[in-house]
Formats: structure tokens, C-alpha cells, sequence
């Protein structure tokens, strides 16, 4: 849907961009807000209130979500608000953390990698006026499941049993969401040849 009240191509009147500052919209807002506010904190030393702020951003990831549903306050803002609070807060958490020697680099490495192929292949689609796609389910888990692993990866830091356990839940979520990560992101290509495939047989 567009948030301009024009007729979207399904032939349906869609509600105006005023109407897209919805509740959601505004947490997904209060995320973003939150990347220079943990940044601060982490390289700070304040760990015990940077890992508030990551415990927060990974509730809000999941109540906007659960509002726009229930209050039927979806818009177009939104699925592209929603998914860039993620992947902003995500790769800016791992870069502090890699600077802070608490993640490899490595890992940071081969979480951005998908997000530039993505891109990339945005850009592709934009140019082609096509999209952006829909965000897969797929990519939402793998989204959860490294917004869980960073708080946990942070708390690892501490000696002791909380740390060693923080460790291991840290790591597993770390791997399980890699992998749905980069699984969405061969849905989303293949998506993507699809429609420029179903372009390019369209007559103009």
C-alpha cells in the first residue's frame, strides 16, 4: 500500500502519510532513537544500562509488530520503518560490540555482507520500480533471534555462572539467527528474479 491516499495498484484507496504515525510507527521511531543512546553507553563502560537498552529495542521489535496487528494500524511507513530500525540497530550493536573485543569481527562481517547484497538488489528492484518486496517471516525470526543474542552476548562479559550461561544462549541465538538471516535473504533473491523476471515478459 502507498501512504500518499492515491489507489495502490490493486485498485485500493490507501490512508495518507499523517495517517502512518501510528503507535508502532513511533516505536519503531523509539528504536532508532535508541542506536546513539546504547552506542554511548557501551563504549562507555556502562554495560549494566547498555544491556537495558538492547533488552528494550528487542521487546519494541516484537510489540510494534503485535500493535500494528491488533489495533489494525499497519501502514506502508511502517514495513519499511520497522525492518530499518532492525538492521540499523543491529549492525551498529555488533560494530560496538566487535570494537569492545566482546563479538568477533567476523561476525559482523558476515551480517553486513547480506545486508549489502540486499542492497544491492534493492536498488536494482527500485530502479525496475519494483518493490521493496515484503519482509519474510523468515527474516523477521532471524531478526528476533539476533536482537536476543545481543543482549546476551553483552551480558556474557560477566565472570561466573551468568556469564558462562549468557555465553552459550548468546552463541546459539547468534547461529540460529545467522542462518534464518541469510535463509531470508535467498528467499528475498529469489523473490526478487521472480518479479524482474515477470517485468521483463510484461508488455509495456
Amino acid at each position: 500500500m502507498s501512504d500518499t491516499g492515491q489507489p495502490s495498484a490493486d485498485g485500493m484507496t490507501t490512508r495518507p502519510l499523517a495517517g502512518a504515525l501510528t503507535l508502532p510507527n513511533l516505536i519503531s521511531l523509539l528504536r532508532l532513537l535508541l542506536v546513539p543512546v546504547f552506542t554511548w553507553l557501551a563504549l562507555g563502560g556502562h554495560d549494566v544500562w547498555a544491556f537495558g537498552v538492547l533488552v528494550v529495542a528487542g521487546a519494541s521489535d516484537w510489540l510494534d509488530g503485535r500493535l500494528a496487528r491488533a489495533l489494525n494500524q499497519q501502514s506502508r511507513l511502517g514495513e519499511l520503518l520497522d525492518p530499518a530500525a532492525d538492521r540499523l540497530f543491529i549492525i551498529v550493536t555488533l560494530v560496538v560490540l566487535a570494537v569492545r573485543d566482546v563479538v568477533p569481527v567476523w561476525l559482523v562481517v558476515v551480517i553486513l555482507a547480506r545486508d549489502v547484497v540486499l542492497a544491492v538488489v534493492l536498488a536494482v528492484l527500485m530502479a525496475a520500480r519494483i518493490g521493496p518486496l515484503p519482509v519474510h517471516f523468515v527474516g523477521k525470526a532471524g531478526t528476533f533471534a539476533l536482537l536476543y543474542a545481543l543482549p546476551l552476548l553483552l551480558l556474557a562479559e560477566l565472570s561466573g555462572l551468568i556469564g558462562v550461561a549468557a555465553d552459550l544462549l548468546g552463541w546459539a541465538f547468534a547461529i540460529w539467527g545467522i542462518g534464518l538471516y541469510w535463509l531470508a535473504g535467498a528467499v528475498y533473491l529469489r523473490q526478487a528474479g521472480t518479479e524482474l523476471a515477470r517485468r521483463r515478459r510484461t508488455p509495456r
